[in-house]
């Protein structure tokens, strides 16, 4: 089986051609580093993202702030920690880096927040 894929690790973007037999990859083409060609593996065998999104502010400045995942999480899982955090209230003050979620999903990864919310 063959897969095209564009490397997202730097601005070049390059056109991959990635190669399977079964769940191995046996050749990885287009790529102008080294980055490319792991991008490539993981993407076709175990892709991961990070996730993005907000949650409500009570208390703050700011009715909502923005939070990610700590690290990447299953590509298959994006929706269901969507999903978890659609309710989620935080009290402020929050400060970049505290813990929104703990272990979102079963993940292992927490949910943190991306920026600060000082009290009203």
């Amino acid at each position: 089986m063959v897969k095209e894929l564009t490397c997202i690790n730097c601005p070049l973007g390059c056109s991959l051609t990635v190669t399977l037999e079964g769940d191995k990859v046996t050749e990885v083409k287009g790529n102008t580093c080294p980055r490319g060609e792991a991008y490539a593996k993981k993407e076709v065998t175990n892709p991961t993202r990070i996730v993005t999104s907000t949650v409500r502010v009570a208390g703050g400045t700011k009715e909502m702030i923005n939070v990610k995942t700590e690290k990447d999480i299953p590509k298959g899982l994006i929706f269901d920690v969507a999903g978890a955090l659609k309710g989620v209230t935080v009290s402020a003050p929050v400060a970049i880096g505290d813990i929104i979620l703990k272990d979102v999903c079963g993940t292992g990864v927490n949910i943190i927040a991306a920026g600060n919310v000082p009290l009203r």
